[in-house]
Parts: C-alpha cells; sequence; structure tokens
C-alpha cells in the first residue's frame, strides 16, 4: 500500500515538474497549494534532494526545483525512495530479499511465486511512468491545483 509520504511526495514532485527548469518554490508555497503539512515536507523534500531527484538554494530567494527532467523521474523511483521495496512481502523483493519466517523453502513457494509477479507488475507500470506523463495527466484531466480550469474545451 502506498503511504501517506509517498503520496505527498509525488505530489510535490508533480507540482516542481509544471514549473521552468530553472523556477525555484518555496515550501510554504508547495505545503500550501497542495495541502502537506509543511514539517511533514521539510524532510521529505530533504530525503529526495538527498538522494539526487531535487535541487535546492537557501534564503530569501531560494527553495526546490526539480535536479533532472521530469521525463527522467519515474513514480517508481519516488515510491522506493520514499516507501523501500515495491513488492508485497520481503520474499518477493529484489533489493532486500528476506525468507519469511513460516517458510521452509522460497524457491518453491507459490505464494512467493504470486508476489514476485504482483512486484513486476506493478514494477512495470511505475517504472514506465514519469512525472511527465503525471502532469500530461493533471492537464488532461482538469484543473491543476491553484490555477483556472485548463481542460480543452470539448
Amino acid at each position: 500500500m502506498l503511504s501517506q509520504k509517498a503520496k505527498y511526495a509525488l505530489r510535490a514532485l508533480l507540482m516542481l515538474a509544471e514549473r521552468p527548469d530553472d523556477d525555484l518554490v518555496m515550501i510554504a508555497d508547495i505545503a500550501e497549494r497542495e495541502n502537506v503539512p509543511r514539517k511533514f515536507l521539510e524532510a521529505i523534500l530533504l530525503d529526495l534532494r538527498k538522494r539526487g531527484l531535487l535541487d535546492s538554494r537557501r534564503g530569501k530567494n531560494g527553495g526546490y526545483r526539480l535536479a533532472k527532467p521530469a521525463a527522467a523521474i519515474s513514480f517508481g523511483e519516488v515510491i522506493r525512495i520514499v516507501d523501500g521495496p515495491l513488492a508485497p512481502l520481503p520474499c518477493a523483493s529484489r533489493s532486500s530479499f528476506r525468507p519469511c519466517e513460516d517458510c521452509t523453502d522460497a524457491e518453491t513457494c507459490s505464494v512467493r511465486w504470486l508476489m514476485q509477479r504482483v512486484r513486476d507488475a506493478t514494477a512495470d507500470i511505475l517504472d514506465n511512468c514519469s512525472l511527465e506523463d503525471g502532469l500530461k495527466h493533471r492537464r488532461a484531466t482538469g484543473t491543476l491545483p491553484g490555477e483556472e480550469s485548463v481542460a480543452s474545451p470539448a
């Protein structure tokens, strides 16, 4: 299940993806528009900056911006940074494999086999959908937060 922290991270990144590459956005502006608690957002953005997704500058004219193009940041990358592996069970994880406590043979376990398929399908979708794709969806389906309607007339 996707955590609230991951949802906040994705919403903040989508907002930053709307901006020109050199436009810095203050935490307070992101928190207000995306309705995210500021202190929680500060920790999320710091983590994303440490992992190379954001650039930041301190001071009066400071703020955050994407460190790379929106098309180069996948939903899967963000979720893994914030929530960890995508696998629904640790035995199905590629990066953090751990056998289940009650498992007698992970290689022949049918539950593990199915959860690996779930992991692969989930990763395929999330890794092939970028922030740019999410922003296109936002624009195609209606109003961006804080804007007038941008949907095309029918």
